[in-house]
């Protein structure tokens, strides 16, 4: 496995090229507009300069490491040599089902289909293809050059090979893969985000501030960010669409996302992406600010 292709320069994708680049893959990033592969390279290389100037690797590794990336915004040119193909789109399920339907009539016949989605059923994306067995979840983390979990998701017919060439590459990454079912939100999300909920009803109940809130967590509870900063890091509109996914798979009040949530994603706070979340964050580094919390 030599050549990935990576659907999306946004947060996620512009991680997942990054760090695929840098373990020496060529990849192709593939957007649908110049003005985003743009953006995206940008992030790796000012990423790439923190690197260095932590020494963590040299000015030659970083050359190597932008060289190795190819832009495209015609997906069936970046794909047609790809062994591998991370779609890391917004998470929103028609927009999957369609990329992958996409992706299934484009690719060569034994290419694997990754979605980084979050939350959204393995099953149901590679039902919308002729080939399941090749279809499957790798749900990196945020910041993906730094965070070491690779969540491994099996679909109902995803392949034993497929799933140990996934989970074998993910360590060739330097990551820690780990594999789970294809149940709503699977481990992480099902987890973190009524987590995550629960904080924005505290706060909606008045019980405490922002700030109080996020302190408690990371103090009392050893949390690199406090939940509400992690929300606006993840977006809060990413934190909705989980807990409406959750809500739908499972039909269970618990995890219906709080009014507060709702309205702030309907207002457009969304955390870092608009500027403005349960915090005001600056503008021009604010990927950079944030990701400091997990490397210090």
């Amino acid at each position: 496995m030599k050549n990935i292709a990576v659907i999306g320069a946004g947060t996620m994708g512009n991680g997942i090229a990054h760090t695929f680049a840098q373990s020496g893959f060529k990849v192709q990033l593939i957007d649908i507009s110049d003005a985003s592969l743009e953006r995206g390279m940008s992030t790796i290389s000012k990423n790439l300069d923190r690197m260095v100037a932590k020494e963590k690797i040299t000015e030659a590794d970083k050359a190597t490491t932008l060289g190795n990336i190819t832009t495209f915004t015609d997906t069936e040119s970046g794909v047609k040599n790809a062994d591998l193909v991370v779609e890391a789109a917004t998470e929103n399920k028609d927009l999957k089902l369609k990329i992958f339907k996409q992706l299934d009539s484009v690719c060569p016949k034994n290419t694997i289909l990754a979605t980084n989605t979050s939350s959204i059923s393995i099953t149901e994306i590679a039902a919308v293809t002729k080939r399941p067995e090749l279809v499957i979840g790798m749900h990196f983390m945020n910041p993906v050059p730094i965070m070491k979990l690779v969540e491994i998701i099996r679909g109902y017919n995803t392949s034993d090979l497929v799933t140990k060439t996934i989970m074998d590459l993910s360590r060739t990454l330097g990551k820690t893969p780990t594999e789970v079912n294809d149940y709503p939100g699977f481990v992480a999300n099902r987890i973190l985000m009524p987590m995550l909920n629960e904080s924005i009803e505290t706060l909606y109940n008045g019980v405490a501030g922002v700030e109080e809130i996020d302190t408690v967590m990371k103090l009392g509870m050893a949390h690199p960010m406090g939940p509400l900063q992690l929300a606006d890091f993840i977006g809060l509109d990413v934190c909705l669409a989980i807990m409406e996914v959750l809500h739908d798979g499972f039909g269970n009040p618990k995890y219906a996302p709080c009014p507060l949530l709702v309205n702030m994603v309907m207002a457009g706070k969304k955390g870092i992406k608009s500027g403005e979340g349960f915090y005001s964050w600056g503008h021009g580094t604010k990927d950079l600010i944030v990701a400091d919390n997990f490397t210090k």
